[in-house]
């Protein structure tokens, strides 16, 4: 317990920190001076951060939500008796984001989609696809065969068990492939800015073309906040989904 409350208390800090350093980069300034020379900028004003790591985040939830849908609507196909045998070409379909580096992905889509966010929306959610989907899928394949037999008895439909019983037990497994996915797009997104993509890693890429290691720092630790962020609130969730799931598979 006294484990799980200092670690508590360590993220509530760092969150603190994070939101006086959005709301007050001044105040940080004089600790940033000791990573760069004496006549480099310290602090990132070429753009707000704060506006940055809200359109980071917008970035990420909107491929994260494209990603479950179309993961788990694939697990649900491939587990029905109609779809079973789609089920290795769906794996192939999904992996192909794990495949393929996202720099690829983007230098493919620059050319149809044009620079900003859509090269990137796509290749977050191809590289988003496979961890929802396998979890899904084991999530839906290994519930217990009596539980969906008494849904059988008890008169209801195909689509009725799935979505009163089936969805509902596979839900926390479910939620935990979202989780991967969402804080591997939050890393992932950072490379969108090499194709003009409004995202943290502008702020990241700044410093590396002018060897500023404090701008490498604010955009390295806004983006691991913001990762610790996503990671926490669905860990949130999905604990609490797990509680009402329990009276289901009793």
């Amino acid at each position: 317990m006294m484990q799980i409350t200092a670690g508590s208390l360590t993220r509530a800090l760092f969150g603190l920190g994070i939101l006086a350093f959005l709301v007050r980069p001044e105040w940080f300034e004089p600790a940033l001076r000791l990573l760069v020379d004496q006549n480099m900028p310290v602090i990132y004003l070429q753009g707000n951060l704060l506006s940055l790591l809200l359109q980071h985040l917008a970035l990420v939830l909107a491929a994260t939500m494209v990603a479950a849908i179309l993961a788990v609507s694939a697990a649900i196909f491939v587990t029905r008796p109609v779809g079973s045998d789609f089920l290795p070409i769906s794996r192939s379909i999904v992996s192909i984001g794990q495949t393929f580096p996202p720099v690829a992905v983007l230098a493919l889509c620059v050319p149809v989609l044009g620079f900003g966010n859509g090269p990137t929306l796509v290749a977050l959610i191809l590289y988003g696809l496979l961890p929802i989907f396998e979890n899904a899928l084991t999530a839906l394949r290994t519930i217990d065969p009596a539980v969906l037999e008494a849904a059988r008895g008890s008169g209801m439909s195909e689509p009725q068990k799935l979505i009163r019983v089936e969805l509902p037990l596979a839900m926390p497994l479910i939620i935990s492939g979202i989780r991967l996915s969402a804080v591997i797009s939050v890393a992932t997104a950072t490379i969108g800015s090499t194709v003009a993509a409004k995202t943290l890693g502008e702020v990241i890429f700044a410093g590396l073309q002018s060897y500023n290691y404090a701008f490498i720092l604010q955009g390295g630790v806004l983006v691991a906040a913001l990762a610790l962020l996503i990671h926490d609130t669905l860990m949130i969730v999905e604990y609490r989904v797990q509680r009402l799931r329990r009276p289901l598979s009793e």
